[in-house]
């Protein structure tokens, strides 16, 4: 089933909601809660609530507006709809997820685990959003945009 939008269906954007989803959980309830770190903008907004206390809802939004120009640039139309779906998918979910408490609240006495048990919500998480055809994260809409122009 296809929207009013050529190449942007139904489906996708429904995958795209649930994944950010996933992302979103497994860095409040893992990640965050253990401190482990995450690179690119993921790891940034979690450096800017620890450091700042400012929530990864927002500042999620704000640091991937400067990757995801470049990505619409590269990769049109059908990337900056499905990222801007997970995008803001992510930072409602994660909003959400802030007001209750976190679901392992021991992981962190588990750093391996919390590492491991993370980085599957992450690429599960991503890793449908990408291969929907949009990208959670800045850092990831980069990567997409170097990998097309190379």
């Amino acid at each position: 089933m296809k929207s009013k939008h050529k190449y942007i269906s139904v489906r996708g954007c429904v995958l795209t909601v649930l994944a950010s989803l996933v992302l979103a959980f497994g860095l409040y309830n893992v990640h965050a809660q253990a401190d482990v770190t995450e690179g690119g903008v993921l790891g940034m907004t979690l450096f800017l609530h620890a450091l700042f206390d400012i929530s990864p809802a927002v500042t999620t939004v704000l640091l991937n507006l400067l990757c995801y120009l470049f990505g619409a640039k590269v990769l049109g139309r059908k990337f900056i709809i499905y990222s801007a779906i997970a995008t803001g998918s992510y930072s409602l979910f994660y909003a959400i997820l802030e007001q209750f408490p976190p679901v392992w609240q021991g992981i962190a006495d588990y750093p391996l685990v919390a590492s491991l048990v993370g980085a599957l919500f992450v690429g599960v998480g991503c890793g449908i959003c990408v291969r929907v055809g949009g990208a959670p994260s800045g850092d990831d809409a980069l990567a997409m945009a170097l990998s097309h122009k190379t």
